[in-house]
């Protein structure tokens, strides 16, 4: 298997395009938008670069990266001689159904379907689909080029033989791949998401301060990184795209998002993407400033 093709050249997309090309796949990244697609080439080779910069590859393995990875719009075309598509658009439902109704349509009965959805069923995904025992979830984390986990999690339909494809493929790209079953909000997200729900409802209820609870989860229980700063990072209408699947999934109270983060969504403070979340991002600097929301008066 050498044909690959990425659906979606955002973050998580460029990415899985550049760990690919990495490991010696022909990869062809699709968007709708030509800009997109150079922008995340762009973003692919800024990677590289740094990567050259700390020694860990030379500038003939970032040229040799690079010469591996095309870029398309047209994506009938892109898929039909692919061995696996990997879908890495918005974790938006509707969105990645008409996505796999048309991967159905364009791509040989042999071909790999994975998606890199973060929450939303597998079996429905597949569904719509003629070859439900070749879809897969392929959730990367972000970012791709640096995280190590690939969680492979199995539709009902999903076979032995792809599963296997799927966690050795993972372990050929340096990853370490966990297979998990199609529940909602699979493993990560399950135990992820209702951590960061409560660092919300900590800060909503008054309870502490952005900077406090932050210090507490990385001080005391020795995480990286604090709930509300990676909260950021994930991107908040991840995060409530997410608690809605599990609240949905289970109709259990305890997964229902706090309504401090849906009136952040709501007023587009997304986090780092969108400049302010709990705190504020410049351009070009790594300082962590609490946004003027959560100062203390």
């Amino acid at each position: 298997m050498k044909n690959i093709a990425v659906i979606g050249a955002g973050t998580m997309g460029n990415g899985i395009a550049h760990v690919f090309a990495m490991h010696d796949y022909q990869v062809t990244l699709i968007d709708i938008a030509q800009d997109r697609l150079d922008s995340a080439v762009q973003t692919i080779t800024q990677n590289l670069d740094r990567m050259v910069s700390k020694e860990k590859i030379d500038d003939a393995k970032k040229q040799s990266t690079l010469s591996k990875i095309n870029t398309s719009t047209d994506m009938g075309a892109a898929v039909a001689n692919a061995e696996l598509v990997v879908e890495a658009a918005t974790e938006n439902v509707d969105l990645k159904l008409k996505i796999f109704k048309d991967l159905d349509a364009a791509t040989s009965s042999d071909c790999i379907l994975a998606t890199n959805t973060s929450s939303i069923s597998i079996t429905k995904i597949a569904s719509v689909t003629s070859k439900p025992d070749k879809v897969i979830g392929m959730h990367f984390m972000n970012p791709v080029p640096v995280m190590k986990l690939i969680e492979v999690i199995r539709g009902y339909q999903t076979t032995d033989a792809v599963t296997e494809t799927i966690m050795e493929m993972s372990k050929g790209l340096g990853k370490v791949p966990v297979e998990v079953n199609d529940y909602p909000g699979f493993a990560a997200n399950r135990i992820l998401m209702p951590m960061l729900n409560e660092a919300f409802y900590t800060l909503f209820e008054g309870v502490a301060g952005v900077e406090e609870i932050d210090n507490v989860m990385k001080l005391g229980m020795a995480h990286p990184m604090g709930p509300l700063q990676l909260a950021d990072f994930v991107g908040l209408d991840v995060c409530l795209a997410v608690l809605r699947v599990l609240h949905d999934g289970f109709g259990n109270p305890k997964y229902a998002p706090c309504p401090l983060l849906i009136n952040m969504v709501t007023a587009g403070k997304l986090g780092r993407k969108s400049g302010e979340g709990f705190y504020r991002y410049t351009k070009g600097s790594k300082d962590l400033v609490v946004a003027d929301n959560f100062k203390k008066a």
